[in-house]
């Protein structure tokens, strides 16, 4: 298995689809919209396993940011699909999207709570006194 890392916005709707619903995310029931989101976002980093034998590429993760491109950048999606979790992959994504925006004042993520410790390992703190507030129709 080889792992590379991709700084682009353009994706099928299925591979986007494939990838959000491994992690049992609501978003990958709406390809087309999550399609157009990515290539609305900032910056993107994807993760791609190639298989070199058949030449065959799968998206097996992503990061994306949205950004006011000076001062602020929140990072939206940070996704690994179940079988490529554990391998570095998630940090490795968190790590170029942090070395994107190293001059940035104020860098967000919003975690759920079962992912807390892995962003407090990326470098992230828990923000006191601050609750993230939602509108949604999405169920996770």
């Amino acid at each position: 298995m080889v792992i590379k890392y991709k700084k682009i916005k353009n994706f099928t709707g299925k591979e986007l689809q494939n990838l959000f619903l491994s992690v049992n995310w609501d978003s990958g029931n709406y390809p087309g919209k999550l399609k157009k989101a990515i290539k609305n976002s900032h910056r993107v980093y994807s993760a791609w396993d190639l298989d070199e034998d058949n030449g065959q590429k799968k998206l097996v993760g992503l990061i994306n940011s949205l950004s006011d491109g000076v001062m602020t950048a929140y990072f939206h999606y940070l996704l690994v699909m179940p079988e490529y979790q554990n391998m570095g992959i998630g940090k490795e994504l968190v790590s170029l999207m942090l070395a994107e925006y190293k001059d940035f004042a104020r860098l967000i993520v919003i975690a759920y709570d079962s992912e807390v410790e892995f962003y407090k390992k990326c470098g992230f703190e828990l923000g006191e006194d601050k609750s993230p507030m939602f509108v949604t129709y999405l169920k996770t």
